[in-house]
């Protein structure tokens, strides 16, 4: 498969390559984003901005407004430490902050569990024939369902 490498973050590791990649971006890490991110990142498989929303109000201890999460998370796939789930309408932290690059998603029905590829081939053949049809400034979406190992 034709990819591109990636050093794989996790834990303290991640959150640290997160708050790099937003200040490198311009913006600003703060303590409500860095909540945000640490639900997001703690989570085994892509969540709704709701069900980051109430992890994050158990963690402060009074409400956090879903809408609020949502900007947080719109502006964490701009800036590439999160990856939008189109089919599921979730996020899932993308665990190399700052990389920009079209993932495949790989998608268990049964469980859930969500799993990113890289193939460069690939998605790079998509954008082509996009362009070739006309289109610019496109952004491959591709997830591909079906049973994880443990599942099937």
């Amino acid at each position: 498969m034709a990819g591109h490498h990636h050093h794989e973050h996790s834990g303290t590791r991640l959150v640290d390559a997160a708050r790099d990649a937003l200040v490198v971006a311009g913006e600003q890490w703060t303590e409500m984003r860095a909540d945000v991110f640490a639900v997001l990142a703690g989570q085994g498989r892509p969540a709704s901005a709701y069900d980051v929303a109430e992890a994050v109000s158990a963690a402060r201890g009074r409400r956090v407004a879903a809408n609020s999460v949502y900007r947080i998370l719109d502006l964490f796939v701009r800036t590439h430490l999160a990856r939008r789930v189109e089919s599921s309408n979730a996020y899932i932290a993308n665990s190399h902050p700052g990389c920009r690059h079209d993932c495949i998603f790989l998608i268990c029905d049964s469980c859930g569990k969500t799993v990113h590829i890289d193939d460069d081939a690939l998605t790079g053949a998509l954008i082509g024939a996009a362009r070739k049809a006309g289109f610019a400034d496109v952004r491959p979406v591709v997830e591909l369902r079906g049973h994880c190992a443990d599942c099937s």
